[in-house]
Formats: C-alpha cells, structure tokens, sequence
C-alpha cells in the first residue's frame, strides 16, 4: 500500500478542487495513483452532479464575447447567486462565451465543444457541479455576425468583464465611421436593455405571440359591447401599439423619449457618414422564462425527515 502524503492530496485537490477528505479517499482506493484517483473522483463528480440536476437552476451569469465582427451571448444557470460571485464559474462563463464565437450557438455542439482547459465544455460543467455543490446548466446562446460594420455589447449588473445579469449584442452593418457606430449600438444596446424587446421589426414578431395577443385583445374589446365590425378596428389599432412594445424599431428610444429606433438608425447617416442598417439583436436576461421552484419549507424538512 503506498503512502499517501498530505503534498499528494494538496496535488489531487489543486487538480480537482475536491475536498480534502475525498481526495484522500480516492487516493486510498486507488493505491497512491494520482491519475487513477483523478477519475475516481470524477467518477464521484458524475453521481453527484447527477442527483442535483433535478435543483432548478435560474441564478447565474450571461456572458458576452466579441470578437471583430462577430459575437456571442450566453447564458449559464446555477442555483443561486452566491455561485455567480465564484471566480470558477465567473472564468467558465467567460471562456464558454468564447468558445461559442467558435462553436456556434447550437447547445448540443457548444457542449461537445472543445474546452480552453481541456475536455469538453460539457465535461467541465460537470467538473464545476461536483466541485461547487449546485446544479447549474448551459441554457441558452447565440452569435451575431456582420459583414461590414460593428456588434455593440452592453452587460447590466456587471460583476466582470463580459459578465453580468443581462446581455445584449446590436449588430450595425454600416462602412461609415466605426467608432461613431460603436457609440450608436452602444446606446441602441442599454435602450434594449431597458425596453425588453422580443423581435427586431414586425416581421419577425412570431405567429403564436401575435395570435396570443391578438385573441386577449379581442376579448377585452367584446366586453365593451361594441359591434364585431367595431371591433375589429379597435383590436387592429391595439396591434400596431404591440407592436411598437415588443419590436426594437418601433420603440420609443429611451435616452430621447421621442424617435422611434428605426428613425435614429435612419437619422445616423449624417453622424457615421454612410447608411446604417441594424442587421440584429440580441438580449439575454438572467432567469427569463425559467419556472422557479417554490417549496414549503416546512414539508421541505418533514420530506428529509422521512428520508
């Protein structure tokens, strides 16, 4: 049986960042082998990551990266926000973004990407479950591209470079000045931070959100006990006021509360010094959308109590 020294289990947890006594263990179990307790304890790493993958995980980080002309956003949850203050995941978030500029924004293939560090992206974040203690999640990204111009980005809440609550990327296709561009996807990028918009123009606005909104309109219309023909005008004028709610260029720009966005583009012909087309966005906020798990905490402690 080898020795197992304390200088081997300092090894084994700087290489893992597992815990002193689990390091020991592993190193117990696999006779003094460092590379064999390595996977032993990934192993482990795997099991426990795999019982707390039922926690809901919607704390996190959005992390954005760009790079040139092209850029990416993503979003990794955890479940709470003390992990989002760790400097591990605060370093995976970042590098992740940047293997999306790379990879793509498909989850499935940003997973089996490659990692900076070694393994997979998918193989880390298993790494950093066992190691943190918390179900966390690759839920979301996505990369914008111009062919000539500039991608804005702007990080609300910011806790790192590139790191924050909420991330947005402006993609401006222009061959005018480009730092007068930056400045104006800059602006257009904290307005979307802002104002919460769900498509760029009316076209993109999807067929189920308009039906959904169309049909509340309808109802709400009806109880006013107008005429069907009535009706129907009132819900069309509703319509055209959604969308200048959801639609990037139909909103009001908040930094002047009068053009609408469209028109600023329009207007930044004469300051960049060529036409200006906003070609994209995109806006990630922390948590949007994910159901967050409610428990009593008194059936909470007799469920472990049973257990």
């Amino acid at each position: 049986m080898a020795q197992i020294t304390a200088a081997l289990v300092k090894e084994l947890r700087e290489k893992t960042g597992a815990g002193m006594m689990d390091c020991k263990k592993a190193l117990t179990e696999n006779d003094g082998d460092l590379d064999a307790a390595i996977d032993w304890l990934r192993t482990k790493g795997l099991s426990q990551a795999a019982k707390k993958a039922s926690r809901v995980a919607s704390e996190g980080l959005v992390g954005v990266k760009v790079d040139g002309l092209r850029a990416a956003v993503v979003e990794v949850n955890s479940e709470t926000d003390f992990v989002a203050r760790n400097e591990k995941f605060q370093d995976y978030v970042a590098k992740v973004a940047g293997v999306t500029l790379e990879a793509g924004a498909d989850i499935e293939a940003l997973k089996a990407a490659a990692y900076p560090d070694g393994g997979t992206v998918e193989a880390k974040l298993t790494d950093l479950i066992a190691t943190i203690g918390e179900n966390m999640a690759l839920r979301r990204a996505a990369v914008l591209e111009v062919t000539d111009g500039v991608i804005a980005a702007y990080v609300h809440n910011q806790v790192a470079e590139g790191l924050g609550k909420i991330g947005v990327l402006v993609a401006l296709e222009s061959t005018g000045d480009k730092a007068k561009l930056a400045e104006l996807g800059r602006q257009i990028a904290m307005h979307a931070a802002a104002a919460r918009p769900e498509a760029l123009d009316v076209a993109d606005v999807s067929a189920e959100s308009l039906d959904r909104e169309r049909a509340v309109l309808i109802e709400q219309a009806r109880e006013s006990g107008k005429p069907e023909s009535i009706i129907e005008k009132m819900v069309e004028g509703r319509i055209r006021k959604y969308y200048e709610q959801v639609c990037l260029l139909e909103q009001i720009f908040v930094i002047d509360g009068e053009t609408k966005i469209r028109k600023v583009v329009e207007n930044a012909k004469g300051t960049v010094g060529a036409p200006v087309t906003l070609k994209a966005f995109a806006r990630f906020e922390l948590g949007e959308g994910v159901e967050k798990k409610q428990e009593d905490f008194a059936a909470e402690v007799e469920k472990a109590l049973g257990a």
